[in-house]
């Protein structure tokens, strides 16, 4: 089963955040499990708003292409080029180095906890 981070909270379409200022943004082992080889990554710039709730890119992987959606309102701070240059890291690491973005955040979506995203969606729990 994939793993999902009990420190994390996660949106109903795979993405997680933590709770560092600003927030970081990545998508959840069960959403690169599911998509498998990531190949391409579409994320905003720097500085571009972002809405809860709403696309703001897209990974792409030999299966199919994912809209991303963003789990939080507010202002990009920082894109994580190392994923942008080396897509497979979403694989490999999607809650270190596979991270996508950070946010400034002025409100929050619908999040969930890691133990209700793991129930939803059939991953484990783990530290």
């Amino acid at each position: 089963m994939s793993a999902v981070k009990s420190s994390l909270r996660y949106s109903a379409e795979h993405e997680w955040i933590d709770a560092s200022s600003p927030a970081k943004i990545g998508i959840s082992q069960v959403a690169a499990d599911a998509l498998g080889d990531v190949v391409y990554v579409d994320v905003p710039e720097a500085g571009t708003a972002v809405t809860a709730g709403q696309t703001c890119g897209e990974v792409e992987s030999t299966k199919s292409v994912s809209d991303l959606y963003s789990p939080v309102t507010g202002t990009i701070v920082e894109v994580n080029q190392a994923a942008i240059d080396d897509p497979s890291l979403l694989n490999s690491d999607p809650y270190g180095e596979g991270w996508l973005f950070t946010v400034e955040v002025t409100e929050e979506g619908e999040l969930l906890a890691a133990s209700e995203y793991a129930s939803a969606n059939g991953g484990d729990v783990v530290d």
